[in-house]
C-alpha cells in the first residue's frame, strides 16, 4: 500500500492533472507531473494521458532516475529531475505541450536569455525570467543538461512546450499557466506596437 505522504501526493496529481486536461490544456497524452516525496520523486508515467491518472499508477523514481514502483515514468523524468537537483526548495514540477508556448517557442527570433516578455505583472511574480532551451528530441539526456545549466527554475523548450517548477505543485502549475496565458496574449499582440514591463518594474516582483 503507498505510504500516506504519497498518497497524499498522489491524489493532487491527479486531481491537478485532470484539470489541466479537461481544460483543454494539455491535449492527448501530452504533458507530465511530478512531486517531491521525502528524497523520491512522484511522477506521472509515460504514456498515460493527464485526463486518465490513477494514483497507483504513478511512478516513484529516485532522485538519480532508478525506478522503484509503479508505472514506468515519464521519458522526460530527466527534465523533472534536473530542477530537483539544481533546486532543494523545488517541491514540484510540471511539464505541458501545450497551444501557444509550444507556437511561441518555434520562433525563430526569441531572446535565449528571456524568450517571453513580461507584458504582465502576474508573469513577473510567477514566472520572472524564462530562457529558452534548444531543440532535442522528447526524452534526449542533451535537454535534461542544458536546463541544468541555464539554472532557471522555468524554461520554454524550443518546438516543445514549457516547463515550470514551484514550491507545491500548484505553484508550479500557476507558473505553466502563466507561461500559457502570457504566449497566448503575445502571439496576439504580434504585429502591434505593445509596452511590456519595464525592468524596474518587473524588480519589484524579485526574489
Amino acid at each position: 500500500m503507498m505510504p500516506r505522504v504519497e498518497r497524499k501526493a498522489g491524489d493532487e496529481i491527479v486531481a491537478l492533472g485532470r484539470a489541466l486536461y479537461d481544460r483543454g490544456i494539455t491535449p492527448g497524452r501530452t504533458g507530465n507531473l511530478s512531486v517531491r516525496v521525502g528524497g523520491n520523486v512522484l511522477l506521472t508515467p509515460t504514456g498515460v494521458s493527464l485526463g486518465r491518472l490513477d494514483v497507483e499508477g504513478l511512478s516513484l523514481v529516485s532522485l538519480d532516475g532508478t525506478h522503484l514502483q509503479g508505472g514506468a515514468p515519464t521519458k522526460e523524468s530527466a527534465l523533472h529531475l534536473a530542477l530537483y537537483e539544481r533546486f532543494p526548495e523545488v517541491g514540484a514540477v510540471a511539464h505541458g505541450h501545450t497551444t501557444h508556448a509550444v507556437a511561441w517557442s518555434c520562433r525563430t527570433d526569441l531572446d535565449i536569455a528571456d524568450a517571453l516578455p513580461p507584458l504582465t505583472a502576474y508573469f513577473a511574480m510567477r514566472v520572472g525570467r524564462l530562457p529558452l532551451i534548444g531543440y532535442a528530441p522528447p526524452g534526449d539526456p542533451a535537454l535534461a543538461q542544458d536546463l541544468r545549466a541555464v539554472g532557471a527554475k522555468h524554461a520554454l523548450l524550443a518546438n516543445h512546450g514549457s516547463i515550470a517548477s514551484g514550491s507545491t505543485l500548484e505553484a508550479a502549475v500557476d507558473a505553466l499557466e502563466e507561461i500559457e496565458e502570457t504566449a497566448r496574449i503575445a502571439l496576439l499582440l504580434n504585429g502591434i506596437q505593445c509596452r511590456s514591463l519595464s525592468a524596474d518594474q518587473v524588480s519589484q516582483f524579485a526574489g
